[in-house]
């Protein structure tokens, strides 16, 4: 496994040092610990009555932080290229973790999803893993496909024999919520790689239509659509999540109730440490608290864009494709999350980035920081360039960290 991993150069040894994008690092690490903060409050009422200790969901929370760590500086520290080689061989794996997840004795049915592929310790959740690998192959493909892409049908479709089936094995999971964020990440990547607007623009009809059909096909999906409109409606039946997160946001006013002091978080809010950890936070830290947390989303998805335009700038087209789409990812679970909590969207089952209580959520996100740290890096050095070579000697100027 480690093989892969080049010992030099990278963005941690290097003849400059620790050689990173600080302001990243920073914004990543102050959600992280927003995150342990809020997970730590959010889950005491729910695991001292399970487990007999309020801080038990902080403990593994807190071993997840350090393997997403760990994840993180593996990622730094493997070549862009490498992933690239890579990325038809994490396509199948892909698959192979969404087809494992389906069976019977395999994967672990939590509230009638079968999402997890359950371990002694922890569950692994293959949809999070199949996502950034999808990113990661579609990346290449435009790379190798780029003149069929912009230029013909074919182009464009192909990536459909890919995507579709796998969108199937996660909404028979099923998956709404992580099926839409994949479909629109892959979405705007194809923008992002010259996709006409024409063609463009039929993509996003036949996927608004897709998603009604997909709505009209489950009563479940219809009944969360019609509910989130008026949640009072029936506010302890289909409406109780929504009802009880509104509440919260209510009690939080501008600067909350006070670290610690929610009431929602006392079983009154389902999956108050998981989905709707943000409804706790607000409730806690008001709406000053809220927009920070806010801030701090937008400025590391904008910045993880940055880094994307900041490789297509140095030609390392790959780099560049695969950082918008994981920002894209970042982007989509954050705007939908968000939108379930405050009640612009109807309820999904999707953790907030960096934020909720969840292994295989956490781990990813860690891991696609190193991912675009290291994008960074090379682009900054252009040593992901083919048009440059370098040697140990070239490391040994003092960084620059003008952008």
């Amino acid at each position: 496994m480690f093989g892969i991993i080049k010992p030099y150069p990278s963005p941690l040894i290097s003849g400059r040092g620790i050689d990173l994008d600080f302001a990243m690092l920073a914004g990543c690490l102050a959600l992280l610990g927003i995150g342990l903060v809020m997970i730590t409050s959010a889950s005491s009422e729910v695991a001292a009555a399970q487990s007999g200790n309020p801080l038990y969901h902080m403990f593994r929370h807190l071993v997840y932080v350090a393997i997403g760590i760990f994840a993180c500086i593996v990622t730094m520290m493997v070549p862009i290229a490498t992933w690239q080689k890579m990325g038809f061989t994490m396509l199948v794996g892909a698959f192979a973790l969404l087809v494992l997840v389906l069976v019977p004795g395999i994967g672990r049915e939590v509230n009638g999803s079968m999402r997890w592929i359950g371990f002694s310790f922890f569950n692994v959740q293959p949809s999070e893993i199949a996502k950034v690998f999808v990113v990661i192959y579609l990346a290449g493909y435009l790379v190798r496909r780029q003149r069929e892409v912009r230029e013909s049908w074919m182009g464009f479709f192909k990536p459909f024999i890919v995507l579709l089936p796998m969108a199937g094995l996660l909404l028979m999971e099923p998956d709404f919520g992580a099926t839409v964020v994949m479909m629109g990440a892959a979405a705007a990547m194809l923008f992002l790689g010259g996709v006409g607007l024409f063609r463009f623009s039929l993509m996003v009809v036949l996927a608004v239509a897709a998603v009604f059909v997909l709505v009209q096909a489950q009563p479940y999906r219809m009944a969360r659509l019609i509910t989130f409109t008026d949640p009072w409606s029936d506010q302890f039946g289909s409406g109780y999540q929504l009802t009880q997160a509104l509440i919260a946001f209510g009690r939080g006013e501008w600067l909350g109730v006070g670290l610690g002091n929610s009431v929602q978080k006392q079983f009154y809010l389902p999956e108050a440490h998981t989905d709707f950890v943000f409804s706790v936070l607000a409730e806690e830290l008001g709406v000053v608290g809220s927009l920070v947390t806010v801030a701090l989303f937008v400025f590391v998805t904008v910045r993880a864009l940055y880094i994307g335009l900041w490789a297509e700038k140095a030609k390392q087209f790959f780099a560049a494709y695969m950082a918008f789409g994981l920002a894209f990812l970042w982007i989509g679970q954050f705007l939908i999350n968000i939108g379930v909590n405050v009640g612009l969207l109807p309820t999904k089952g999707l953790t907030l980035p960096f934020l909720s209580y969840g292994g295989s959520s956490l781990v990813i996100c860690c891991a696609c920081v190193g991912l675009l740290l290291r994008i960074e890096w090379e682009s900054r050095t252009h040593l992901g360039s083919e048009e440059h070579e370098f040697d140990e000697s070239d490391f040994a100027e003092e960084p620059n960290h003008g952008r």
